[in-house]
């Protein structure tokens, strides 16, 4: 096998992310056959060379990915100093090492995929990637065609304006909206400022995984194919 960026391969190992990874082996944690590596350039052998993070050896994992369908009122996360839920109480102790990619809020639910694959991580959540996001939002119905566009179009945010969308009425007082980025509280501040209130808000998709007829609080693992849809990224 060629040789790959070290801190490329501990992300693929499921060490942690790939900007983790190099925090990792700039502070010294890293060794490669032995010697700390600290130069985040640093090109290796998988196949042959001994990867050790704060002396344990890196063995190949096992990559698993999951499609998991998060309930109310609990937090994306492995612990919380409140003792509130987490997505981790829903697990068996099988997948307690994988980790969510990006987070749904407390008081949102539907598609969070989980997964040990650092790089993949990486991929999907950075926003160069353009990972397409759906959602269903519940608010009061006479929603018309001009808050639809706003909303599609892009809204000024104190962050910023958003990216163009996509934002179509189901029915009255549901609207199912499609964005590409990943700001804090997004969906709801959008709608905020059109003084439209979120009364339920879900996520049935992340690129080319639906959360379909999953009920809230299970998982399922991704095929093959959704797997490999999602490594190609956007337009596969």
């Amino acid at each position: 096998m060629d040789v790959e960026r070290l801190q490329k391969i501990l992300a693929r190992r499921g060490v942690a992310s790939r900007r983790k990874a190099e925090e990792y082996i700039t502070a010294g944690r890293v060794a490669v056959n032995g010697e700390i590596v600290r130069e985040l350039g640093t090109r290796v052998d998988p196949d042959k060379d001994v990867i050790t993070v704060d002396g344990k050896t890196i063995a190949k994992a096992r990559m698993v990915y999951l499609a998991f369908h998060k309930p109310l009122y609990c937090i994306t996360s492995k612990t919380d100093p409140q003792g509130r839920p987490t997505i981790m109480d829903f697990l068996p102790p099988a997948y307690q090492n994988l980790h969510p990619v990006g987070r749904l809020d407390w008081n949102t639910e539907g598609l969070l995929l989980l997964t040990n694959d650092g790089e993949l991580t990486f991929k999907i959540t950075h926003p160069s990637h353009e990972i397409k996001k759906t959602y269903l939002v519940w608010t009061e119905p006479g929603v018309g065609k001009k808050e639809l566009e706003k909303l599609a179009g892009g809204i000024k945010l104190e962050d910023g304006e958003t990216s163009p969308g996509r934002a179509r009425l189901i029915e009255p007082g549901l609207i199912e909206l499609t964005i590409h980025e990943g700001r804090n509280r997004q969906v709801r501040r959008m709608m905020g400022a059109l003084n439209l209130p979120v009364k339920r808000l879900k996520r049935i998709s992340m690129g080319p995984i639906e959360l379909k007829d999953l009920p809230a609080g299970k998982f399922r693992k991704l095929t093959p194919k959704e797997i490999e849809k999602l490594k190609k990224g956007p337009g596969s």
